[in-house]
């Protein structure tokens, strides 16, 4: 890699963080651990009813294939859990690279 390539890709770096946590810091209050604790707790809930209702259609289909609904319903569950996880992790990527502030006091 050359020098000049690795200056832009360092200032594209510097340019992105200034950016989003100008753009990110105004839109969200200073976070502290207790203000997590809901979202934890929902992505947990969203995870329990997934992994129940494999479990729940698995004891009823007794070996054989679950039927379109059973697979609709897990599909939703499936749903709602990968996309709050991936809205958990973004929240947890953007406290670490600083675009957020973080309270000390919980």
């Amino acid at each position: 890699m050359t020098t000049e390539t690795s200056r832009m890709l360092l200032a594209f770096e510097q340019q992105m963080r200034v950016i989003n946590r100008d753009t990110l810091n105004p839109m969200i209050p200073s976070l502290s651990i207790s203000d997590l604790e809901p979202m934890q707790r929902m992505v947990a809930e969203a995870r329990g009813q997934y992994l129940k209702a494999l479990l729940d259609i698995a004891n009823q289909a007794g070996g054989k294939l679950p039927d379109d609904q059973q697979i609709k319903s897990l599909h939703q569950r499936r749903l709602r859990y990968d996309e709050l996880v991936a809205a958990a992790k973004a929240l947890e990527a953007a406290i670490q690279r600083g675009y957020l502030d973080v309270n000390e006091n919980p």
